[in-house]
């Protein structure tokens, strides 16, 4: 049953359908699929990172031991906080009791995604979800690196860019370790669509025939892979291009859940700017999360599809 709270006139999902929501927002970002997410406290956090490693010494019997170098700064992770209000009808509140809690399971898992592709695209463009449009304050996200591929025409083949982009990676300024990457599903096609070559050109076997149609890639040339239009921005925002992001995942990016909110069942006032609730016989669910994060741009490179 739902507990009613008299301070402030809202009602708390019950427990195993909050719990529920965290998973699955958690499962459906392909940030956290590569990543892990970090403990945080709420607020600006600083992170020490070595820009120069200590180095060990070997100090045989009887010698003195010399002063080991090293050198480190830090960053700082922002709380950047997301939100999804939802209305609906009041005579969702009259129904039976399965009935209410059969659409508020919907609307969960409605919920949910909307926050996992919140992180994607945070982290990954700076986007607001529901605009479509950069923060424009918001200056640290991995599209941000300089690091990029770019696939020309339809003759370029999606295997050299990625080949391309990890070799930026690891073989560049800051050299990096590649853990993961992120495919747009219009790349995992594009892998799936290449073509064995012989003598006289292209042959009708796969290249990659493990991929099948490219619907769901977990791996590529030995690297985890999550999928996700996320990384092209789409539907949110305009096509951002990006259709590869590859890096260090699991060392490049530090982010964490600050804040897990209760979650509401609104049923006065005016939550979201579109009239009062009462008046217009509606009420309201609402869902917030904390993230924050911090992306090491130049331990990431961008596999891009070049503009028309």
């Amino acid at each position: 049953m739902a507990i009613f709270n008299t301070t402030n006139t809202s009602v708390l999902l019950p427990r195993e359908i909050a719990d529920g929501m965290v998973k699955k927002s958690q499962s459906l970002s392909t940030v956290a699929l590569l990543s892990q997410q970090k403990p945080m406290r709420f607020g600006k956090q600083d992170i020490i990172v070595f820009d120069n490693l200590p180095k060990a010494e070997f100090v045989e019997e009887g010698a003195d031991k010399d002063s080991t170098t090293g050198s480190f700064s830090s960053v700082s992770v922002a709380p950047h906080k997301a939100q999804v209000t939802m209305r609906f009808n009041q005579e969702v509140m009259w129904a039976d009791e399965d009935y209410q809690l059969g659409v508020l399971d919907e609307l969960a898992q409605a919920g949910a995604e909307a926050l996992s592709r919140a992180l994607d695209l945070g982290l990954y463009h700076a986007i607001n979800p529901l605009t479509g449009t950069k923060v424009a304050s918001w200056t640290n996200y991995a599209a941000a690196s300089t690091k990029v591929v770019e696939m020309k025409g339809k003759t370029a083949e999606a295997d050299a860019a990625f080949r391309a982009a990890v070799g930026q990676v690891v073989n560049g300024l800051n050299p990096a370790m590649v853990t993961g990457a992120a495919f747009d599903p219009k790349f995992s096609w594009a892998l799936s669509e290449l073509r064995r070559k012989d003598g006289a050109g292209d042959t009708s076997d796969q290249r990659y025939p493990q991929l099948g149609f490219g619907t769901n890639v977990s791996e590529f040339l030995g690297v985890p892979v999550a999928q996700g239009n996320t990384v092209s921005a789409t539907p949110e925002a305009t096509d951002t291009k990006v259709r590869a992001i590859v890096g260090d995942f699991m060392n490049g990016v530090r982010w964490g859940i600050q804040r897990q909110l209760p979650v509401e069942l609104i049923q006065f006032g005016d939550p979201d700017g579109q009239g009062d609730l009462k008046r217009k016989n509606q009420v309201a669910l609402r869902l917030e999360t904390v993230y924050a994060w911090y992306v090491f741009t130049d331990r990431f490179a961008l596999v891009k599809e070049a503009a028309a």
